[in-house]
C-alpha cells in the first residue's frame, strides 16, 4: 500500500461507510430524500419512479462511446436476443396446426374414416416446435451468458477508473461532498449501469421484436381477431399510466423515509454511549415512531395502490380471451378459422401483453441509466490534483532541513487563512505550532504533504521544492499521529504495519514496545492477533492512540508530524508517550501542533500563529518572558488547570 494512501488516510477517513447520517426528515425530492437502500415495488423497475438526467442525450452518447469497446459483441448479443424471440415466436403458430391436425382426425373417427389421427404428422409437428423453443432456449442461453460477461467486465473496468480517481482527487474536492454521495456513485451509480447493461438491453430488443412478431402473426391469423384482441391494449397502458402515477409519490416518500429511519438506527447505534449519558433514549424512540409511522403509511399506500395493477391486467387479459373466443368461435363456425389458428392466437395474445409492458418501461428505465451514467462521468471528469513532474527529483535521503518562504494560502480564495508565512526549520529541530482555533496550524501541515496547493511562496525539503518531488516520495519522507485516531478492522499486528508494509513481526513488537503499546496489547486476548472490530471500539482511546504512535514509530520517517498526539490520553499515559516522542523525535525534524502548552515547554522552537500569521517564536522561556500572546495562553490554561 502506498505511502499517498496511507497518508490521506489518515489525513481524512473519505469513504467510511459508518459515517453517521442526519436523521432529519428531508421532504420527498429535495436532496438527500433517498437515502437507504434501493428497493423496487411489486410492478418491478418499472413501478419506480426514476431520476432524470439533466443531459439525456449527452449522457446515453457518452455511455454508448464508452461500451464502443465492447461493440461487436453487444451486436451478437442483440442479433441473438432478436432470433431468440424470432423462434419463439413460429412456436405457437406450428402448435396451432398441430392443434388442427388433431381436431381434423377425430373428426374423421366421427365419421368413420379409417385414416383417425394422423399421429406420425402430428409427431413431426410437435418435433418442429420443440426444435424451434430449444434454439430460442440456446439462444436467450448464449445471450444471457455474453451480456453477463461484458457487464462484468464494464462494471469491474468503471469501478477500478473510480477507485484510482478516488485517489487523484484533491482534498478540496470531499471537502464539498459528503461521504454518502462519493460511495452512492460507486455502488448505486454502477449497479444501475450494470443492470440496464445485463437484462434491459436484451429485454428491450427481444420485447420490442417479440412485439412486432407477435403482430405480425396474429395478422396472419386473422385481422378481425387482431383487432378484436388489441382493444385491450389501450386500456391496459391507460391503466397502468393511472396506477404509476398515484403510487410514484407514495414510493418516492417511502424510499425517502426509508433513508431517515436507516440513519437514526445507525446514529443511535453509533453514539449509543452519548445517547445513554444523556438520557436521550426516550426521545429517540419518539423520533423513530414518528418515522417509522410516516415510512408504514406511505409504505402501504404504495403497495396496495401498486398491487390493484396485477388483478386489473388480469381483468382485461380475461375480457381480451372472452371477446376473442366468442369471435373466434363465430369465426370457425363460418369455416374462415381451424381450431388451431384460434389456439395460437390465443396464445399470441398472452404473450403481448408482457412485451408491452416493457417497452412501456423502457423510458424509465433508460431515465435512470443515463441519470446514473450522468453521475459516474461527473466524478470521473472531476479535477485532479495537480501532475507530478515528468522528471521528479529522487531524494533518497533526507536531513529534514524545511523551509517555507512568503506562504500565502487559502480554501476559499476570498479569506485567506495563510498570509505571507515564511519559516525556516533547520534538520533535527523540533517545531511546535500553537495558537488559536483557525489560526491555521493545521493548514501548515496539510501543505507541508501536499494536500492543497500553496497560492504563492514555495516550500523546501532540503533545498528541493517539493513540487519538483512526487507525492509519493514527499510523503513516504513523514510519519504522521493525528489527533483523531484512525484503525481498520484487522489485527493489532496489520493496524502497526501499515506504517510500513514490508516489516517483520519482530519490528512490529519493537515499535509497539517503543510506544508503550507492548504491555496492554499482549493482556488482549490473542496478543498482536487481537482482532479490532469495525470502528476499533473494543480498545480505549488511549489504546488506539498509542497503536498509532507505534505505527508512526515503525514508519522511521526523518521528519515527524504530531497534531495533538497526547490528547486522548491519561495522564500517565502521556507522560510515558512524551518520553517515546523524546527518543523518536532525537535527531528528526518535527512538528508538534499542541492546545495543552505544557506538552511543548522542550521544543526548540514555538511559533505562536495568529489569523494565519506568526506574531510571536522562541522558546518557552522566552516567550513567557515576553508576557505576549503566548503567555496569555498559556497562563488562563494554567489558570483553568488550577481552578
Amino acid at each position: 500500500m502506498s505511502q499517498e494512501k496511507r497518508v490521506v488516510n489518515e489525513e481524512k477517513k473519505t469513504l467510511n461507510p459508518f459515517a453517521f447520517a442526519s436523521s432529519k426528515p428531508v421532504e420527498p425530492g429535495q436532496p438527500g430524500g433517498h437515502g437507504g437502500p434501493r428497493r423496487r415495488g411489486p410492478g418491478g423497475a418499472g413501478m419506480m419512479p426514476g431520476e432524470k438526467a439533466r443531459d439525456f442525450k449527452g449522457s446515453m452518447r457518452r455511455l454508448i462511446a464508452y461500451l464502443g469497446k465492447y461493440k461487436w459483441l453487444i451486436l451478437i448479443v442483440l442479433l441473438v436476443a432478436a432470433g431468440s424471440s424470432v423462434f419463439s415466436i413460429f412456436g405457437p403458430k406450428i402448435l396451432g396446426s398441430a392443434t388442427t391436425e388433431l381436431y381434423a382426425g377425430v373428426m374423421r373417427i366421427v365419421r368413420g374414416d379409417p385414416l383417425g389421427v394422423d399421429f406420425a404428422k402430428i409427431g413431426s409437428i410437435l418435433l418442429r416446435v420443440i426444435s424451434l423453443y430449444g434454439l430460442s432456449a440456446l439462444f436467450g442461453f448464449l445471450q444471457g451468458q455474453v451480456m453477463v460477461h461484458i457487464s462484468a467486465d464494464i462494471i469491474y473496468r468503471m469501478r477500478n477508473q473510480l477507485s484510482e480517481k478516488l485517489h487523484r482527487l484533491p482534498l478540496s474536492f470531499y471537502d464539498g461532498v459528503t461521504q454518502g454521495e462519493v460511495l452512492s456513485r460507486i455502488t448505486n451509480d454502477v449497479d444501475t449501469i450494470g443492470h440496464t447493461l445485463n437484462q434491459s438491453l436484451s429485454q428491450i430488443i427481444t420485447s420490442v421484436t417479440s412485439v412486432i412478431g407477435v403482430l405480425v402473426m396474429m395478422l396472419t391469423i386473422n385481422v378481425t381477431l387482431t383487432l378484436v384482441g388489441l382493444t385491450v391494449v389501450p386500456l391496459t397502458i391507460i391503466m397502468i399510466r393511472i396506477v404509476v402515477g398515484r403510487s410514484q409519490g407514495y414510493f418516492r416518500k417511502q424510499q425517502a423515509y426509508l433513508g431517515h429511519i436507516n440513519g437514526h438506527v445507525e446514529e443511535m447505534y453509533g453514539a449509543h454511549v452519548v445517547l445513554k449519558t444523556n438520557n436521550g433514549e426516550e426521545a429517540s424512540v419518539e423520533h423513530f415512531e414518528t418515522l417509522n409511522n410516516e415510512f408504514y403509511n406511505s409504505a402501504w399506500r404504495a403497495q396496495f395502490i401498486s398491487n390493484i395493477m396485477m388483478p386489473l391486467m388480469r381483468l382485461f387479459s380475461n375480457l381480451g380471451y372472452v371477446a376473442v373466443a366468442m369471435v373466434g368461435g363465430y369465426l370457425m363456425v363460418q369455416g374462415k378459422l381451424n381450431l388451431g389458428d384460434i389456439q395460437a392466437f390465443i396464445q399470441y395474445l398472452g404473450s403481448f401483453t408482457g412485451p408491452m409492458m416493457n417497452i412501456a418501461n423502457i423510458s424509465n428505465v433508460l431515465q435512470q441509466t443515463a441519470a446514473a451514467s450522468e453521475r459516474v462521468f461527473e466524478f470521473l471528469d472531476e479535477k485532479e490534483e495537480t501532475p507530478d513532474p515528468e522528471k521528479p527529483v529522487d531524494v533518497e535521503k533526507v536531513l529534514g532541513h524545511v523551509e517555507f518562504n512568503d506562504i500565502c494560502f487559502g480554501y476559499d480564495p476570498e479569506k485567506i487563512v495563510l498570509d505571507g508565512f515564511s519559516l525556516d526549520v533547520k534538520p533535527g529541530q523540533q517545531i511546535a505550532i500553537v495558537g488559536p482555533t483557525g489560526a491555521g496550524k493545521t493548514t501548515l501541515v496539510k501543505l507541508l504533504m501536499r494536500f492543497y496547493e500553496i497560492g504563492c511562496g514555495y516550500i523546501k525539503i532540503d533545498d528541493v521544492d517539493i513540487k519538483d518531488m512526487t507525492r509519493e516520495t514527499l510523503r513516504s519522507k513523514f510519519a504522521m499521529v493525528l489527533q483523531d485516531t484512525w484503525l481498520f478492522n484487522g489485527s493489532i499486528m496489520e493496524n502497526i504495519r501499515y506504517g510500513r508494509q514490508d516489516a517483520t513481526d519482530e519490528e512490529v513488537m519493537q515499535a509497539a514496545d517503543m510506544a508503550y503499546a507492548d504491555h496492554f496489547t499482549r493482556t488482549l486476548p490473542g496478543g498482536y492477533d487481537f482482532e479490532l472490530n469495525e470502528d476499533a471500539s473494543n480498545v480505549s482511546a488511549g489504546q488506539k492512540q498509542l497503536l498509532t504512535i507505534a505505527r508512526a514509530v515503525l514508519a522511521d520517517a526523518p521528519i515527524l508530524i504530531l497534531d495533538e498526539a497526547t490528547s486522548s490520553v491519561d495522564t500517565r499515559t502521556e507522560v510515558l508517550i512524551q518520553k517515546a516522542m523524546t527518543k523518536l523525535m532525537k535527531e528528526r525534524t518535527s512538528f508538534v501542533i499542541a492546545h495543552r502548552l505544557s506538552t511543548i515547554k522542550n521544543a526548540d522552537r514555538i511559533l505562536v500563529l495568529r489569523d494565519g500569521n506568526i506574531v510571536e517564536i522562541g522558546t518557552h522561556d522566552e516567550l513567557l518572558a515576553k508576557d505576549g500572546f503566548y503567555a496569555d495562553l498559556y497562563n488562563s490554561q494554567f489558570v483553568a488547570q488550577a481552578g
